[in-house]
């Protein structure tokens, strides 16, 4: 049996480290994202891993497991910037930005674990042509509650969906990394 919370706890440790990194290099520049900006670099991620999927050629460098990882990350971007709203200061310290990091890991890997409870691991037999596709979805819902002013009537909000694409990218990371997706 394998073990999905270390493998998870492992691939979402990658993606924070270049996050904190790159928070060093460019500071939090990316508060002055507003949601469907963050929609849209999720799109241009998975639309990249789609066309590498359907075309198997290169010409950036970039692989799939590196845009999962961003994608990871864009998603983290996405809820903390829920969470703090517009008008929170746009410079964040690293130290304030590893805490927001880690309260939005912690509350992705709480879902993960519940639906993980009740699907039973399904996604460990997914193909990473259906994450990519679900994530596209995830982003074009995303699009259509912007667009609807953030109201649904019945549907899961704009965190939700983040979480998700969240989840599905770190899915994919943890297939790479056993060698059953190719990255």
């Amino acid at each position: 049996m394998k073990d999905t919370n270390q493998q998870y706890d492992t691939a979402v440790e990658s993606c924070e480290a270049i996050f904190l990194k790159k928070t060093q290099d460019y500071g939090t520049s990316w508060r002055v994202l507003r949601t469907i900006s963050i929609a849209d670099q999720l799109y241009i991620k998975a639309r990249r891993i789609r066309t590498l999927q359907e075309t198997s050629e290169s010409k950036v460098g970039e692989d799939k497991a590196g845009e999962f990882r961003a994608m990871v990350n864009y998603g983290i971007i996405g809820l903390i910037q829920l969470s703090l709203g517009a008008s929170a200061p746009e410079d964040l310290s690293v130290e304030q930005t590893r805490g927001l990091y880690d309260e939005k890991k912690a509350v992705t890997r709480t879902v993960m674990l519940d639906k993980n409870h009740d699907y039973g691991e399904a996604w460990r037999e997914m193909s990473q042509e259906s994450f990519v596709d679900l994530i596209l979805m995830k982003i074009l819902r995303i699009r259509q509650i912007v667009a609807n002013d953030g109201k649904t009537l019945i549907s899961e909000g704009i965190d939700s969906n983040f979480i998700d694409i969240i989840n599905y990218s770190l899915f994919a990371l943890i297939l790479i990394a056993e060698g059953k997706h190719t990255s």
